[in-house]
């Protein structure tokens, strides 16, 4: 068996011809302006571990992959085709086997289980780190004997909204508001959940009002994307299996309000083919009622907005046009473009705790491109990046205000 037979990612990396139209659109390059730090100089890396150039172990390689903020910008300027963030997940899960990084993948991988993928731990520590914002103890603990990186994090986490704002939806089946049009299931995910009840709330009461008889599964749960961008398949598969078991069969479509739980979910396939059928179904919120169509005639709302393009909705997914058709529906709803929409916000999962600084850095780009368009409310379509964007443009003099699509859409009602 040759190489390329034994290393699907080494195959794909194969692909890119080292062009550098990548460079452009990678946001750690721009940061750092380092080979390294680019995608092409990544996949050299990765190539020449794969051909016994250098070891796994080299710790460039790992320092590059690390840096990655996984935001598939590259893919998108790539004219081969080359599938970055295969190659990008295949050599991470090789890193997270190594023994120098087994401890830290492991407690990652706790980190994820425990505060992210169980849903009664991760509503606690968020009820309990909103409490602790309200109460100011959150600065109050960088101030305290605390380890750096413990600080650091602590100073890093955005606003957790209010306790009404992240009151998740009753599982159960939701009737259309008028004639049925289609059968779907609403994946309510767990930051969706736990953080941005309201925008699930909302993405049901404009899908009910678009003819939708709505499912909302009682055991679904996280999708495991964060698990898959670290490497750590073995501890995403559990979480696929549970939500293949969770969704009924017969639906038309399954509906996900986060960019980057639909992008992952739509590539299931690609590791774990018992999810083909599921996967076939996922759809995001923009995409499902842009090819449904809205079966209502949207009321006013005057408003002055920006919409930025969640990395994994339009270089993931591939979906561009469909929020701007839905936006552009509504009356008195002015949309003024941002020069860069699909520039990542280096929030990126967990990035943002992981590399603060190139993290602040892009944030800065994303916020200074923000304030260019003149207005005070940004639309967008992913949990991390409302966040992560909501607490760069806190830091400003003005009033601004971040909301999910499906809000908008839900004024329109």
């Amino acid at each position: 068996m040759n190489l390329e037979q034994s290393n699907p990612a080494y195959k794909h990396s194969l692909d890119c011809v080292h062009c550098g139209l990548c460079l452009p659109a990678c946001p750690t390059y721009q940061t750092l302006a380092q080979e390294k730090d680019s995608p092409r100089g990544r996949i050299l890396l990765m190539r020449a571990e794969a051909e016994g150039e250098i070891a796994l172990s080299e710790p460039s390689l790992g320092d590059a992959l690390d840096n990655c903020l996984d935001c598939r910008a590259c893919e998108s300027a790539c004219p081969s085709g080359v599938q970055y963030g295969k190659i990008l997940e295949a050599y991470r899960e090789k890193l997270a086997r190594l023994p120098s990084r087994n401890r830290r993948a492991r407690f990652l991988g706790s980190l994820l289980d425990n505060l992210i993928a169980s849903k009664s731990l991760h509503r606690l520590s968020m009820s309990s780190l909103r409490m602790a914002q309200a109460l100011g103890l959150q600065k109050l603990a960088t101030v305290l004997p605390f380890p750096r990186w413990m600080k650091e994090g602590l100073a890093l986490l955005p606003r957790i909204p209010k306790g009404s704002e992240r009151c998740p939806i009753a599982p159960g089946i939701y009737e259309p508001t008028g004639p049925k049009r289609a059968e779907i299931a609403l994946f309510t995910g767990c930051m969706m959940e736990t953080l941005f009840g309201r925008v699930n709330r909302a993405a049901l009461r404009v899908l009910q009002a678009a003819g939708c008889r709505v499912h909302v599964p009682p055991n679904q749960g996280c999708c495991g994307a964060l698990h898959l961008h670290a490497g750590l398949q073995d501890r995403a598969r559990p979480l696929v299996e549970r939500n293949l078991r969770a969704f009924p069969k017969d639906l038309d479509a399954i509906i996900v309000t986060s960019a980057g739980c639909g992008s992952a979910m739509k590539e299931y396939p690609s590791w774990m083919g018992q999810a083909s059928e599921f996967s076939t179904k996922v759809q995001d919120f923009t995409e499902f009622l842009a090819n449904l169509g809205l079966g209502f005639t949207p009321r006013s709302v005057p408003m002055q907005a920006t919409w930025d393009d969640p990395c994994h909705l339009c270089h993931g997914q591939g979906i561009r046009k469909e929020p701007r058709r839905l936006l552009a529906q509504i009356p008195q709803l002015k949309l003024i473009p941002l020069e860069h929409p699909e520039d990542c916000c280096g929030s990126a999962g967990i990035y943002n705790l992981q590399k603060p600084a190139l993290a602040h850095s892009i944030l800065d780009r994303k916020v200074k491109d923000i304030q260019k368009t003149g207005v005070r409310i940004l639309i967008t379509a992913n949990p991390g990046c409302h966040l992560w964007m909501e607490s760069g443009l806190a830091k400003l003099d003005e009033d601004y205000q971040v909301l999910h699509i499906a809000e908008v859409l839900a004024k329109a009602l």
